[in-house]
């Protein structure tokens, strides 16, 4: 079943469109079913090849024959304004959500994280906690935020019953519930019974400098929800009626949220059921947890989505799975793809990684340019900090993008795990560039035969696809001004498991022959995103001020030098963290400072690449390094 579905319409190509008439316009259709009453629309086909619009309640008794208001359908020539707009008049018509940009971000998307999951799984202990936290601040990408996951709650199995008594008859695996509010004993501090969990809530953010503690639970409160008959559960009758909110914690995330769609049944329907909880969901959220920490999990199906005025952080996929070979490439995919509509309700979180792992670059690059929240599950002790400091700087915070990722406008409806030719683009934006992600995600799908994911026969060798500056979809936003025109294209070679990331930043011309445009920090994955501030200052040339091997349109072969002592223009920047920053330039730079300080930079003239090392962090009490270029 369908919840979103984008359609292409054009006569003629992707590429002959974007500069033709209206004749060869590609049109984008957005289809999107709706929540009418207690019924969800969605759309499915038919063995006769149609589209249908199906209709549920999920509940016997819940029942209706006419529907006025069951989807809408919004077409346009951009697709991701398209798609905007779409939703945007769905909100207004529902009055029951809140769009992405409407919502407060919580603070850990801005910074480093490490969740307990895949490095302890339900082992999960207090010592195991710190231990994690003092591994990965010790090599010098200090997390900002943990997770606590699965493993901290007070849980066990439904008492046997009789027929499970029989000799040697198999026991299935015992579901377990939710049988206390209260941590379990491994989070209990013996000297002081009443600490619970806020002593590692205290541990960690006093020893270990952290902002963000959050735990785990599921919408229910467990997997198997709350055991009846426990005593201190009387009060939440069956099932967990109320979001959990342990001492001291920032934030949680709530998982298995579409077990409501199962659940509905004599409670009013599917609609009924999960607008009830979210309600609470989102009361208690507003009420505990001011920066709004929450992350929700398991909660793609539009009942929920739809009635999310709190939530601004979803997971984006299904997990990480360090050991599956076959899932690698399928989840760079899925979160991109998943994105295009999720992140126009809230901020898709594209799951944790290891940063010790066979594909760990493959996946953390990606995570670079997720616009979302970052962070690993490695074991304690087992970390790779030459890749973890392309994207923590050493205060934990991070280089985030401001936008969702999503693939560039002609991967749309391309398939970039089975198709043997096509490469995955991603795209996203910093205030003033843009960043493009290339990925080759060839060789494993879904297996509907098997009925899980596995590798199919695909090209061995490297797939070629053609990188433009266009690719950004919003890069004219970056732009200082709109007097440049021109773009930018490459092309990009990469095997399967490869992948690239690009800058991509727009060039300002000072004057005749002299163009400047900066990077940014060009050791991290996503170098743009240190560049907080950019100003130009244009300086009007005299006579004096000449190149060398200037071609008559006013640009130059290669990049030169200003032969006059005369200044022509200078760029103001201010820039976050510390390395190598770099910045292109048609003419080698007449000075570079830092604050009050000249410093020495390098100049490559073939390529026009200046660099220089911004050897710390900003002095305390400021946020950015003040740079200044004078060319």
């Amino acid at each position: 079943m369908c919840e979103f579905l984008l359609l292409e319409t054009k006569d003629g190509s992707r590429i002959e469109s974007d500069g033709a008439g209206e004749e060869d316009q590609i049109v984008y259709t957005v289809f999107l079913p709706l929540i009418e009453g207690p019924f969800r629309a969605c759309l499915q086909g038919n063995r006769r090849d149609e589209l249908e619009l199906c209709l549920e309640s999920g509940d016997a008794d819940t029942k209706a024959s006419s529907f006025t208001h069951s989807i809408f359908i919004n077409a346009g020539t951009d697709p991701f304004t398209t798609i905007t707009d779409a939703i945007r008049a769905v909100k207004l018509h529902l009055k029951t959500f809140r769009q992405r940009h409407e919502k407060k971000l919580p603070g850990i998307v801005d910074y480093f994280g490490w969740c307990t999951w895949d490095a302890f799984y339900q082992e999960v202990t207090q010592e195991g906690v710190e231990a994690g936290l003092q591994s990965l601040a010790g090599g010098g990408t200090p997390p900002k935020f943990v997770i606590i996951d699965d493993g901290w709650q007070s849980v066990g199995g439904d008492p046997p019953k009789d027929e499970d008594q029989t000799e040697n008859k198999k026991k299935p695996e015992p579901l377990l519930r939710l049988t206390g509010i209260k941590e379990n004993s491994k989070f209990q501090n013996k000297e002081d019974p009443t600490a619970g969990i806020k002593s590692i809530v205290n541990i960690a953010k006093q020893k270990h400098g952290l902002k963000y503690v959050y735990v785990w639970h599921t919408i229910t409160g467990y997997w198997g929800g709350v055991r009846p008959g426990v005593k201190e559960m009387e009060q939440y009758d069956s099932l967990m009626k109320y979001p959990m909110v342990p001492k001291g914690v920032d934030g949680v995330k709530v998982d298995e949220q579409c077990i409501l769609e199962t659940l509905e049944a004599g409670l009013g329907g599917r609609v009924e059921l999960t607008t009830q909880y979210h309600k609470a969901l989102d009361t208690s959220v507003a009420r505990h947890f001011p920066d709004n920490g929450i992350i929700a999990c398991m909660s793609h199906n539009t009942d929920a989505l739809y009635c999310s005025k709190q939530t601004g952080v979803v997971r984006a996929s299904d997990d990480f799975f360090p050991h599956d070979p076959e899932s690698h490439t399928i989840h760079i995919a899925a979160v991109a793809y998943n994105s295009v509509f999720l992140g126009e309700i809230m901020q898709p979180d594209w799951d944790m990684f290891h940063s010790l792992h066979p594909v760990a670059d493959y996946h953390a690059s990606a995570r670079a340019i997720s616009g979302g929240p970052i962070y690993v599950s490695d074991v304690p002790g087992k970390h790779n900090f030459e890749l973890l400091k392309k994207l923590v700087l050493p205060d934990g915070s991070v280089l985030r993008a401001h936008l969702p990722g999503r693939p560039t406008r002609d991967c749309l409806f391309s398939d970039p795990n089975r198709d043997g030719v096509s490469l995955l683009k991603i795209w996203n934006m910093n205030k003033y560039s843009g960043v493009i992600g290339v990925y080759n995600c060839q060789g494993a799908a879904w297996n509907s035969n098997e009925r899980k994911n596995t590798f199919h026969e695909t090209q061995s060798g490297a797939i070629t696809g053609v990188i433009r500056g266009r690719d950004v979809d919003f890069i004219a936003n970056a732009a200082t001004d709109l007097t440049g025109t021109g773009t930018v294209q490459y092309t990009a070679i990469r095997a399967i498991l490869e992948h690239e990331i690009v800058t991509v930043t727009p060039i300002k011309v000072l004057a005749p022959g002299f163009s400047f445009a900066p990077f940014g920090l060009i050791d991290m994955f996503n170098a743009g995103g240190a560049i907080q501030e950019l100003r130009y200052e244009e300086v009007k040339v005299k006579k004096g001020a000449q190149l060398s091997e200037l071609e008559g349109n006013g640009v130059p072969e290669k990049s030169l030098e200003n032969r006059s002592t005369e200044l022509v223009g200078v760029a103001h920047m201010e820039v976050k963290g510390c390395g190598r920053f770099g910045a292109y330039s048609s003419a080698k730079p007449r000075k570079c400072t830092v604050g009050s300080s000249e410093l020495d930079f390098e100049y490559d003239s073939p390529s026009g690449l200046v660099t220089l090392n911004l050897s710390h962090m900003p002095e305390e009490g400021q946020n950015v390094h003040i740079v200044k270029v004078e060319i």
